[in-house]
């Protein structure tokens, strides 16, 4: 019968009228139907029901199902069907499909129902097709991974102030270079920004003298730029003023995927930061309390807070160049201290210790 241990709840009419054989046998040899029962790891109250049921030649088990009361009529099925050919390509989900019945008053039906009907008549609705997946587009070739190479920036939005704030930010370094609060979001504010960093790192006068004749906006030229601008597809990131801009002063602009705003995971991170760790800024309702506020946290971010992304030194340390002799002297000290440390436990060797009142043993 091909069963070991305990009799399952469901079995077939065979294996029951093998199991009932068994029992008359136990019974006929002067077993009690319990003991019988139990060595068979039969419930000795199904073996009853069963012994019933062969009387009257009912061994195997009903169909499941029924006939609910609830179940759908067939004008229902019907309308159903007639749905998916007409709307079919256009809702494309039996979700759809089904509210689009209730909406143009021919069927009340659910979701599932509407899956289930369409499944029994072999009807299949054809899903919109999915967006290829994309990759982000590199960095040109001639740009160095390098502090003031690569800057990126973005505009975060303080509502309660009422004003946006546009950062820029050494992608390598995590450097906070400069930023604008203001009430508008356009290309002003990007060429105001661009100014104040380029003062701030000693690039103004390079891209003065670089300015040796009109620089074509026409066109991109990546042997001229000075470093490369990194972006979303804002309008006042991509709009013609910021780049007529960003061409003038030899900066090159690369923006990320719409909506994919991983690529922009630097500048994204420090808004995070910023509003997370400080969120007493997210409750200032005035834009010049804020302005001086940002220039303080500026000041904390870039010259006290440690930052993960460039081995836990400060943004002013990697972006000035110290940050690789931080890191190797760390190191240094970790061996030192673990020398030390061996060192020590060598020439204070306990070979009997002291057992404490928590020792066990």
């Amino acid at each position: 019968m091909g069963l070991s241990g305990r009799v399952p709840r469901r079995v077939d009419a065979a294996t029951k009228a093998g199991l009932l054989e068994l029992l008359d046998d136990a019974v006929d040899a002067g077993w009690p139907l319990r003991r019988a029962c139990r060595q068979l790891e039969l419930n000795e109250t199904r073996a009853w029901r069963w012994l019933a049921r062969r009387g009257r030649d009912q061994l195997a088990d009903q169909p499941p199902g029924g006939h609910p009361v609830h179940g759908i009529l067939d004008d229902e099925v019907a309308e159903i069907v007639a749905l998916f050919h007409e709307w079919g390509e256009v809702d494309r989900s039996h979700r759809k499909l089904a509210h689009r019945g209730s909406y143009l008053h021919r069927v009340w039906v659910s979701p599932s129902t509407v899956r289930r009907v369409l499944a029994a008549q072999a009807l299949h609705l054809r899903p919109p097709p999915r967006p290829g997946r994309s990759t982000r587009r590199p960095f040109p070739d001639w740009v160095e991974y390098r502090p003031n190479q690569i800057w990126i920036y973005d505009t975060t939005h303080f509502t309660r102030a009422g004003v946006a704030v546009t950062i820029i930010e050494d992608l390598v370094s995590r450097k906070w270079l400069a930023h604008i609060v203001s009430g508008e979001e356009t290309s002003t504010q990007i060429e105001v920004v661009f100014t104040d960093a380029l003062d701030a790192e000693g690039l103004l006068a390079g891209v003065e003298a670089r300015a040796d004749g009109v620089v074509p906006v026409d066109e991109d030229d990546e042997a001229r730029p000075i470093l490369l601008a990194v972006s979303d597809n804002g309008p006042q990131m991509t709009s013609g003023s910021t780049r007529e801009f960003l061409a003038l002063c030899a900066i090159a602009q690369h923006f990320g995927r719409p909506g994919t705003p991983t690529d922009q995971a630097w500048i994204e991170s420090l808004f995070g930061h910023l509003k997370v760790e400080h969120p007493y800024l997210l409750l200032i309702d005035d834009a010049e309390v804020l302005r001086a506020e940002l220039d303080v946290r500026q000041c904390h971010y870039n010259s006290i807070r440690l930052h993960a992304g460039v081995g836990y030194v400060t943004p002013d340390d990697e972006h000035d160049g110290r940050g690789t002799a931080i890191r190797k002297a760390r190191e240094a000290g970790l061996e030192h201290a673990r020398l030390r440390r061996l060192a020590w436990h060598r020439d204070h060797r306990h070979d009997d210790p002291d057992n404490g009142p928590d020792d066990v043993g």
